[in-house]
């Protein structure tokens, strides 16, 4: 795997400092790219082991919990029925709400009409299901608003299902539908749930490439943030203002040689001076300058660097202390220089199905498969395997750390995973 070196130069990238206790109010984390804070989690778990407890779910889902102070929120199916619980971080429930019906299944039933993760701003919970049921609760459990993204903005037509999860950010809700009938971008105010604005993202895509299942990122430096969505064919940055194209970054499937199975799944993430875009089917990985403007192409400007492959199928990369990890859909795990796209290694954790995106916790990159195993790797040049942790369950959701815990949403239950 080559990279294409240009000369834009990459200032130092983000690295956390370890806090205390802090909350996970949506799918990415307080800071939207799946980093934890937090200091003295538990390096080991399995059945017996530091599971503070276990709470049963209704049903099947592939959503991370939102964990604010003593709650925690999910989306599930339960039957025929899409819902939204909230749990007390003792394990027991505090309320159930019904949000939609009809859970079809995706992906031989790895995933579901409950995929999309909710989330919290710490006095409203949000959560949107693929029936197109999006509603606001307050933590008491009553409804303050709610609408049908079907309604309102048309009948969905995803070949596997809606799986976008809303991103909350200073008191607005933002979305992408990406499908064949409709390529647009909202933003919603978070207090009432009407539209602040609607922009139509065109594209020149085709087949199943007009599908994207992947979830906007947020690139924020300072006062200054910039929503990136990501789809047929290309990811675009977005005025937070009003919606309007910033930049808009192509060559991600070759015309050429153009591939009609190209749709994307992994979501893009970014750190203060980098945002990292990725393709899908182990296609390529570029890296983009927040400064960016304009059309962006195949070593041009505004490209920092770009890999011809290593894209995982779902989950989503992470850049911690100055490295990019990608988790494969089979457990490789590949490595490469944000700096400058140099791969430093690319090897197999685990011989597994992944789905969840790699988290940071305590420092360690944690990698969760699907069989209920879970990799603790050494961020570091080399693979360096610390523990591996195994729950007997099956796992598609990315774990939530709040409050010196780990949450793992399992198919059968909710893990609390902490020192006893």
């Amino acid at each position: 795997m080559k990279p294409c070196l240009l000369p834009a130069a990459v200032g130092l990238l983000l690295t956390a400092a370890f806090s205390p206790a802090e909350n996970w109010p949506q799918w990415r984390g307080p800071r939207h790219d799946a980093i934890s804070r937090e200091a003295g989690l538990p390096a080991e778990w399995s059945d017996t082991k530091n599971v503070l407890w276990k709470a049963p779910m209704p049903g099947m889902a592939s959503a991370t919990p939102a964990v604010w102070g003593d709650k925690i929120f999910l989306t599930s199916e339960a039957g025929n029925d899409l819902v939204l619980l909230c749990l007390g971080t003792d394990g027991k429930e505090r309320w159930q709400r019904k949000l939609g019906e009809g859970s079809s299944k995706a992906r031989g039933g790895e995933g579901n009409s409950a995929s999309s993760s909710p989330c919290t701003d710490g006095k409203l919970v949000f959560a949107l299901v693929g029936s197109g049921d999006f509603a606001a609760f307050d933590f008491s459990g009553k409804e303050v608003w709610r609408f049908n993204a079907q309604e309102r903005y048309g009948k969905f037509s995803y070949d596997f299902g809606m799986h976008t999860t809303p991103v909350l950010h200073e008191g607005r809700l933002y979305l992408q539908f990406i499908h064949p009938r409709l390529q647009a971008v909202v933003a919603l105010d978070a207090a009432t749930g009407k539209e602040v604005w609607k922009v139509n993202r065109p594209s020149d895509g085709r087949a199943e490439c007009l599908n994207s299942y992947a979830t906007p990122c947020l690139w924020v430096r300072g006062s200054d943030a910039r929503l990136i969505t990501h789809g047929n064919d290309y990811a675009v940055a977005h005025s937070l203002a009003d919606g309007k194209e910033v930049w808009r970054l192509g060559d991600l499937n070759a015309k050429d040689r153009y591939n009609a199975t190209l749709r994307f799944v992994t979501s893009p993430v970014a750190v203060a001076d980098l945002i990292v875009i990725p393709t899908a089917k182990n296609g390529a990985v570029v890296a983009v300058s927040p400064d960016a403007s304009g059309v962006l192409s195949a070593g041009g400007k505004g490209e920092v660097w770009r890999v011809a492959s290593g894209t995982p199928d779902v989950p989503s990369p992470v850049v911690f202390e100055g490295r990019v990890f990608l988790c494969r859909e089979n457990g490789v795990l590949t490595c490469l220089d944000a700096k400058t796209g140099r791969q430093f290694f690319s090897d197999r954790a685990h011989a597994q199905t992944y789905r969840a995106s790699p988290v940071i916790a305590n420092g360690k990159l944690i990698l969760t498969a699907k069989d209920g195993t879970f990799t603790v790797v050494k961020p570091g040049e080399t693979l360096d395997i610390v523990g591996k942790n195994k729950l007997s369950d099956q796992f598609t959701a990315s774990p939530a750390i709040a409050g010196g815990r780990l949450y793992l949403r399992g198919f059968a239950h909710l893990y609390a995973i902490g020192a006893k």
